[in-house]
C-alpha cells in the first residue's frame, strides 16, 4: 500500500513538473494585446511551448512582475533604471505601436484633430464637434452641434501614460496641470472611462458621438474610424503603419538605461505623433524561466514581423534587436 501511495505522489510531481515547464505565463498591458496572441498561437505551432498572456493593463502588469506572480508582464509604461534595479527586474521592449483617437460621428469619415484640440477635448473644454478648434482643421465637412463624449480608459494604463505624455508634450498647461499618468481623474464632465483597449472600443462604438484614445489594432478591428492627426512639424497625417515606421526610426532606446524612453511626438515631416514602445519585464533571479521568455521573443524578433504588420504594429529593426540581444547576454537571461 506504502509503494502505491508513494508511486502516485511521484506521478504527481511529474505531471506538475511538466505542466509548469510546459506553460510561460504572462500579464500586462493590453495595447500589444492582438499582437502578443498571434505571437503566442505561432510559437506554439511552431515550438509545441505554451505561453499566455493575460491583458489586464500596465499597472496591474507592473505589479505582477513585482510580485513574481507571473514570468513576464507587459506595460507600456517603461520603468526607470532605479525602480528596476529597486524590484530586481530587467526590460526590454517588445513591439512598437501606435495610440490613435478613434470617434464616433455619424457621416464624417476623414476627421482631421489638430494638437490644440485634441488637448482641448482631454482638458473638458472642447464641448460640441461644430467647436472652432475642430472646424478650423475641417473645411468643407459639415460637423454637427452636439455634445462630445470623451471616452477614455478608467484602469492604470500603459496606453493613458503615452497619451498623456503626448499631451504633456505638446500643451504646457496640461503638463503642469496633469503631466504624464497611468490613470488620471479626467477634468470636464463629458467623459465616459472602459477597462482595457477593447472596453474603450466598445464604448466608442456604441456611443454616439464620442471620440476617445486608443492602440490601432483595437480601432481597426472593431471597425472604428480613426482621425487624421497633426504632427510635430504642422502636418495631418493619417495613422497607417508607414507612418508608425517613420516615427518609430526616430526612436532611441539605449540598452545602457534598460531601454528606458517613451517615444511620442517624435521630429519628422511625415512621422505619425501618437507612437509607443510598449516593454516586456522579467524577475532578474529567475534565469532559467528568463530564457524561456526571451527565446520567445527572439523567436518573435526574427519569425513575427508580418503578424505585426498585419495588425499595424511595427518590427523592431535588426539594429535594435541586435542590442536586445547583447542585454540578454550581458545580464545572462539568454
Amino acid at each position: 500500500m506504502k509503494k502505491i501511495i508513494t508511486a502516485a505522489l511521484a506521478s504527481t510531481v511529474l505531471l506538475t513538473s511538466v505542466s509548469a515547464n510546459d506553460i510561460i505565463k504572462g500579464s500586462g498591458a493590453s495595447f500589444p494585446y492582438s499582437v502578443y496572441q498571434k505571437w503566442l498561437k505561432a510559437y506554439n505551432k511552431d515550438t509545441g511551448i505554451r505561453v499566455d498572456y493575460i491583458k489586464k493593463g500596465s499597472s496591474k502588469g507592473i505589479k505582477d512582475a513585482e510580485a513574481r506572480a507571473v514570468d513576464f508582464a507587459g506595460t507600456d509604461k517603461p520603468l526607470s533604471p532605479k525602480v528596476l534595479k529597486k524590484h530586481g527586474l530587467y526590460q526590454f521592449p517588445g513591439v512598437v505601436g501606435a495610440i490613435t483617437m478613434g470617434y464616433n460621428l455619424p457621416n464624417v469619415k476623414n476627421l482631421k484633430l489638430s494638437r490644440a484640440a485634441t488637448v482641448a477635448i482631454a482638458s473638458g473644454t472642447l464641448k460640441y464637434w461644430d467647436d472652432a478648434l475642430i472646424t478650423k482643421a475641417n473645411a468643407g465637412v459639415k460637423l454637427p452641434h452636439e455634445k462630445l463624449t470623451f471616452v477614455h480608459r478608467a484602469d492604470g494604463s500603459g496606453t493613458t501614460y503615452n497619451f498623456t505624455y503626448y499631451l504633456s508634450k505638446v500643451d504646457k498647461t496640461w503638463r503642469k496641470t496633469y503631466g504624464a499618468k497611468k490613470s488620471l481623474s479626467w477634468p470636464g464632465d463629458h467623459h465616459i472611462g472602459g477597462k482595457t483597449n477593447s472596453g474603450v472600443a466598445a464604448l466608442i462604438k456604441q456611443t454616439k458621438y464620442s471620440v476617445g484614445y486608443i492602440d490601432y489594432a483595437d480601432a481597426k478591428n472593431n471597425d472604428i474610424a480613426m482621425a487624421t492627426m497633426e504632427n510635430r512639424a504642422g502636418n495631418f497625417i493619417k495613422p497607417t503603419l508607414k507612418s508608425f515606421q517613420i516615427a518609430a526610426a526616430k526612436a532611441t532606446l539605449n540598452p545602457k538605461k534598460d531601454f528606458y524612453a517613451v517615444i511620442a511626438d517624435p521630429k519628422g515631416a511625415e512621422s505619425y505623433p501618437m507612437v509607443a514602445a510598449t516593454f516586456i519585464l522579467v524577475a532578474a533571479e529567475k534565469v532559467e524561466m528568463d530564457k524561456k521568455v526571451t527565446e520567445f521573443f527572439n523567436w518573435a524578433y526574427i519569425n513575427g514581423q508580418d503578424i505585426a504588420k498585419s495588425l499595424g504594429f511595427v518590427p523592431l529593426p535588426n539594429t535594435l534587436t541586435t542590442k536586445i540581444r547583447a542585454y540578454w547576454t550581458e545580464k545572462g537571461i539568454k
